[in-house]
């Protein structure tokens, strides 16, 4: 496709060369993914790119190249012997958006589309959605998320440097993929980065969904209002309907945002799908879900009032998008587990394992009180915090771990480029503020061994903050380790 076509309708400047050149090889923001006729597009500040990596994109084949309205003027040099097409934009984050959708022949609108945000359930929602269209009605459903991209249990390969969102040039294409596989739901998880830059518009979403908005993050935006605003994106023109939790006070207020286009979901106020009757032990929760003035009783295999709340909103979007209520409900009990949201797993001795997520001080509160609802013995919580990520919920989440559990075994979790020692200094005021029984072990491996080895029957040991992440980050290496696994090993 021409570079014109791309750009048409989008306001841009031509600094050099001929906007009918052809783009045979998509679009890329990163210098060293550049294949022979592609579209190079230089967003300041990337990390893999930029206005310096024109050079090597250049050299890698690109055909033509998009700036930045306020980056510099770039040396001629930077052109010298090529016939390169250069043209400026105002945004190279949101024309990106625009090309890659034109480049892959606008995808979003061959599908029903769903996006996620909050700060937490985005992946348990995602997972719910899948697995009730599938049981119900046999639809094929694309995921792109945390756990990667894929179509059923089919994972399409990318680069390990692809985000939760992924950036524009590399979502655009997966929807391509997934239009072409004959997809007919995809539901992604949208992160307030990834809808700050710009990177799902194009998509052309039929239902935004909208599950919490907790503390995390604020080492992106510096204030929770930023992080707000960010989120909130999703409703300000990038989705047709809504589905929010008006249990949440920012959710409580998207209405005003869409007005008539919001469908509401609570546990503690009235809405459009609300749940009663709660009860619940290790193995899940059973409960009354009322709709229109009709009452249905539902289960699903996970406790907790968040996972009720999980599969109120998959249900209401679900609904939403034309599909029988009474074949989504039914589906809920028989959902597979979500890998590494409440994963649960029995070690011959009678204790139960529980891996979960939660990394952030909302999320592990959640988890732990909601485990001491069902638990019947003593509660052992091994965790920590992400390097490089926001310090300032450290002493709080050692706070509730202290709080909730009866020993909490402070680990290391993602260090990244900090010190683990350091990280675990600056929770453990938390924790030893609350009294509670604690031990600092770094090597998260010997935690979990330690932990095991200290719980008995009827004991449960929560292993929070990594998931299904199947390595460890630190420094720029990733180690292969996987919480779970690692359970199954030390406990048989």
């Amino acid at each position: 496709m021409k570079l014109s076509e791309l750009l048409a309708g989008h306001d841009h400047e031509t600094l050099r060369g001929d906007p009918g050149t052809e783009i045979t090889a998509g679009t890329c923001f990163d210098a060293h993914r550049v294949s022979p006729g592609s579209l190079f597009i230089a967003v300041p500040g990337h990390r893999e790119g930029g206005p310096e990596s024109i050079g090597p994109a250049l050299a890698r084949g690109a055909v033509a190249v998009l700036v930045d309205g306020g980056a510099p003027d770039l040396s001629a040099s930077v052109w010298a012997d090529t016939d390169v097409c250069v043209v400026r934009v105002r945004d190279t984050r949101r024309t990106a958006a625009v090309v890659a959708a034109r480049y892959h022949g606008e995808p979003g609108r061959a599908m029903d589309m769903v996006a996620v945000t909050g700060t937490n359930g985005k992946t348990s929602v995602s997972y719910m959605v899948e697995s009730v269209l599938r049981l119900a009605e046999g639809v094929s459903v694309g995921v792109i998320g945390t756990a990667g991209s894929r179509i059923g249990d089919e994972l399409i390969p990318m680069p390990r440097s692809v985000l939760t969102t992924p950036e524009a040039p590399d979502f655009q294409y997966l929807l391509g993929r997934m239009r072409d596989r004959e997809v007919a739901t995809v539901v992604l998880e949208a992160t307030s980065m990834g809808l700050l830059h710009h990177r799902v518009d194009q998509a052309h979403i039929d239902v935004g969904i909208f599950t919490n908005l907790t503390q995390d993050h604020l080492d992106d935006h510096g204030t929770m209002e930023n992080y707000r605003d960010a989120k909130l994106r999703l409703f300000q023109g990038l989705c047709e309907r809504a589905v929010v939790n008006a249990d949440d006070p920012v959710g409580a207020g998207i209405g005003v945002l869409m007005p008539g286009a919001v469908t509401t979901y609570a546990l503690d106020t009235e809405a459009d799908y609300r749940a009663t009757d709660l009860t619940m032990d290790a193995f899940g929760t059973r409960f009354t879900l009322h709709h229109e003035g009709r009452k249905y009783p539902a289960a699903i295999p996970v406790p907790g009032r968040f996972s009720v709340a999980n599969a109120l909103a998959t249900v209401a979007a679900c609904h939403l998008l034309g599909h029988d209520l009474l074949g989504l409900i039914g589906a809920l009990d028989r959902m597979p587990p979500v890998p590494g949201r409440f994963e649960r797993f029995e070690t011959p001795g009678g204790t139960s394992v529980i891996v979960d997520y939660a990394h952030s001080p909302d999320s592990l509160e959640k988890g732990l009180t909601t485990i001491r609802d069902f638990a019947r013995g003593r509660i052992i919580t091994v965790f920590g915090c992400g390097g490089d990520r926001d310090i300032t919920k450290r002493a709080r989440m050692g706070e509730i771990a202290g709080t909730h559990s009866d020993l909490s075994v402070l680990t290391s979790d993602n260090p990244r480029d900090e010190d683990p020692g350091t990280i675990m200094d600056q929770i453990t005021p938390g924790l030893a503020a609350t009294g509670g029984a604690f031990e600092r072990i770094a090597d998260r491996r010997e935690a979990i061994g330690f932990a095991l080895e200290r719980a008995g029957r009827e004991d449960i040991v929560l292993i929070a903050g990594k998931g299904s992440e199947p390595y460890q980050i630190v420094g720029e290496r990733l180690i292969p380790f996987s919480d779970m696994a690692t359970v199954r090993e030390l406990a048989l």
